[in-house]
C-alpha cells in the first residue's frame, strides 16, 4: 500500500511540473517584483505572428505574470496601490498596452476576458526595434526603477516611480 502512496505522490509531482515548459524567474528592485516563465525564441517570428498584435498576451509563458509593488507606485504615470497584480501586454508594432489585473492565479491569457472587469490599470508604452534580436524574453529593471521588457527585436520600458 505504501508502494502505490508512493508512486501516486511521485506521478503527481511529474505531472504538475510538467505543464512548465519555460524556465521561470523573479526580478526585483527591491520594490517591484516580477515572477514569469521565460520562453525561448527560437527560430520564431514573436511579435505579430506567435503572438499576434492586438490580442491579450500573458507577458511570458505558461502562468500569467504576476507584479508586486510594495508600495504605492506611478506604473507609466498612472497611480497603482500597493499589492500583487497579474500583468498582461496587448503588442502592438509600434506600442504595448500593459494591464494590470487583480485576478491572480491565472493560467496564461486564457480566462482574462472573464476577468478584464478587475483590470485596475492600463498605460500605453511605446516600442524600440532593437537591431539584434534577444533570444529568450526578458524582463529588468534598470538604474531609474524602469521596467524593460525585451524579446525578439522589440524592447519596452515601462517607468515605475515610488
Amino acid at each position: 500500500m505504501k508502494t502505490i502512496f508512493l508512486l501516486l505522490g511521485v506521478f503527481i509531482t511529474l505531472s504538475s511540473s510538467a505543464q512548465r515548459k519555460s524556465p521561470h524567474d523573479t526580478v526585483t528592485n527591491g520594490k517591484v517584483t516580477v515572477t514569469y516563465g521565460r520562453p525561448y525564441k527560437n527560430n520564431r517570428d514573436i511579435f505579430g505572428s506567435l503572438e499576434p498584435y492586438g490580442k491579450v498576451w500573458r507577458l511570458g509563458a505558461d502562468e500569467a505574470t504576476t507584479i508586486t509593488f510594495n508600495n504605492d507606485v506611478k506604473f507609466a504615470g498612472k497611480t497603482v496601490k500597493a499589492g500583487t497584480y497579474t500583468l498582461f501586454a496587448i503588442p502592438n508594432e509600434k506600442e504595448w498596452t500593459l494591464i494590470l489585473n487583480s485576478q491572480l492565479q491565472q493560467w496564461g491569457a486564457y480566462s482574462y476576458e472573464k476577468n478584464k472587469d478587475k483590470d485596475v490599470q492600463k498605460v500605453s508604452v511605446p516600442v524600440k526595434n532593437l537591431s539584434a534580436p534577444v533570444e529568450q524574453l526578458t524582463i529588468r529593471f534598470d538604474k531609474a526603477n524602469a521596467m524593460i521588457i525585451e524579446w525578439d527585436k522589440s524592447q519596452v520600458t515601462v517607468p515605475v516611480t515610488m
